[in-house]
């Protein structure tokens, strides 16, 4: 099994921006190595049919991870961060429908992946989520919603939270230059979780996504960058002290981040106001400095219509059960096949569904040199993908409201 390198980043505080305030962007040269400059010809993807929130999601998820080749060797003796997709506030529901059953990912999906991590080994297992609302603990913020974060902590050894949408427990931020520059930024600070780990793994749900096209393991992780940063409401110059407000301006371009963050790249497009330009690009730049090095996506029951059911009330959102899981140790190969499974076609460009109105974050960060989402370069273990493909989500423009 091919694994990455640990973390090895520089990183930037509140104290080292005030000796660095005057630097230009282009002097931040600590390029990450976390990359490889080419990607595998081929990955392996595993579909799992899961018809309900159970006993059969450990055993599904065991038959799949065995069949991407094993994961002992992935996480054995090592610090596995997973950043968990619970986006959104807890009263941000669909009807009276739990949230793990429309947008979340699902308590049951993360209690099986902890446990699993915890019988190949991983001697540390940290749940990391930007928790909307200031500094609200993860597990507080679980347990408002009516979970029972103490589940995660028997599940295995070593188990612990971390609200990353501010510094944290850290110290500093942690700093991730994009390989080659980036398309928006040249890097990202981050909270110290993503840099203090060696395996990263990205949780996410089986959802559209009416700026991004789809949200699926890769979107999931602009919810890494810190509000204290990236928020409309942080300051000029540093990051602010606690996590006000949210990334609109990551969307929309109203405002760069502080001084102390690097700067969008020169590049007049880079200044771009369109959200469907901005968030493929600057998801596509994340996961090539913050590489995953296992994905996994729930789509046992999830929704259509959008990211979150009161996002925009222009879209119909519509529970859906798909029946499904899916993993792979390659970011854009597992969105391809999920974006299959979905019925799209991970190949479609701007202006065919599902990016009607946005670049295709799957093109980018294959441009990037993160992986490929050509079908043909994947080999799909498990169920198939026509077996997998019980629910065809209809495009957005067919879901105006």
């Amino acid at each position: 099994m091919r694994t990455h390198p640990s973390c090895r980043e520089s990183h930037c505080s509140r104290r080292a921006f005030l000796s660095t305030v005057g630097m230009a962007a282009g002097a931040f040269v600590a390029h990450s190595s976390l990359l490889k400059a080419r990607p595998l010809p081929f990955q392996r993807v595993a579909i799992g049919l899961c018809p309900e929130y159970n006993s059969q999601v450990l055993a599904t998820l065991s038959t799949m991870f065995d069949q991407l080749g094993g994961i002992g060797s992935l996480v054995r003796g090592k610090t596995v961060a997973i950043k968990l997709n619970m986006t959104g506030g807890v009263d941000n529901k669909l009807g009276s429908m739990p949230n793990e059953m429309t947008h979340w990912v699902h308590p049951q999906v993360i209690g099986a992946v902890v446990c699993l991590l915890g019988k190949a080994g991983a001697a540390r297992i940290r749940l990391l989520e930007s928790v909307p609302g200031g500094i609200t603990p993860v597990q507080a913020f679980m347990a408002s919603a009516g979970w029972k974060p103490q589940e995660f902590l028997s599940a295995a050894k070593g188990v612990e939270f971390e609200n990353t949408n501010y510094l944290g427990s850290g110290k500093t931020y942690a700093r991730f230059m994009v390989p080659g520059g980036g398309l928006m930024y040249h890097g990202y600070d981050l909270n110290h979780s993503y840099r203090d780990c060696d395996v990263f793994v990205s949780l996410a749900k089986l959802k559209e996504h009416r700026t991004a096209g789809v949200t699926l393991s890769m979107k999931n992780c602009f919810g890494i960058t810190p509000a204290t940063i990236y928020a409309q409401e942080a300051p000029e110059d540093e990051p602010n002290l606690l996590p006000v407000g949210f990334r609109g301006a990551m969307h929309t371009g109203s405002r760069v981040p502080p001084k102390s963050a690097p700067q969008p790249v020169d590049n007049p497009a880079a200044w771009s106001h369109d959200p469907g330009y901005r968030v493929p690009r600057i998801t596509a730049d994340l996961v090539a400095a913050r590489p995953i090095h296992l994905a996994v996506i729930d789509g046992i029951h999830t929704m259509n219509g959008g990211e979150l059911p009161q996002q925009d009330a222009g879209f119909i959102h519509q529970p859906v059960h798909p029946g499904v899981l899916i993993a792979g140790l390659n970011c854009v190969s597992t969105d391809a096949v999920a974006m299959a499974v979905m019925g799209f076609d991970p190949l479609a460009g701007r202006g065919t569904p599902p990016f009607e109105t946005c670049d295709s974050t799957l093109r980018l960060a294959e441009q990037l040199g993160v992986g490929t989402r050509d079908l043909s370069r994947i080999d799909v273990v498990g169920a198939s993908i026509a077996r997998a493909s019980r629910y065809k989500f209809p495009p957005l423009s067919k879901l105006v409201a």
